[in-house]
């Protein structure tokens, strides 16, 4: 299997939204592994491991999120996978 991390930050109106729930169900829905949690500068930040294809899927979703954001740019960038997580949740802290 094509397994990898990616890292992204999602810009925009993406909190107060849904965004951190809906990514969560989503991303476990696909089988990653990983987090995801709000940022003080009003970003989201989204850390997960998985099958490549997967982790595109995730992104995907990510350039739009749930029905009440307005997602104005993402950034993203592809590693090697660390196996360090357990399951897909929130982080709360920043």
């Amino acid at each position: 299997m094509n397994e990898s991390k990616i890292k992204v930050k999602v810009f925009g109106y993406v909190q107060g939204v849904f965004f951190r729930y809906t990514t969560r169900k989503f991303a476990r829905n696909l089988g990653l592994t990983g987090y995801v949690k709000n940022m003080p500068d009003g970003t989201v930040y989204i850390e997960a491991e998985g099958a490549k294809d997967k982790l595109n899927e995730l992104l995907e979703f990510s350039k739009h999120g749930p029905k009440y954001a307005r997602v104005e740019k993402v950034e993203y960038e592809y590693s090697q996978p660390t196996n360090e997580f357990k399951e897909f949740d929130y982080m709360i802290e920043y």
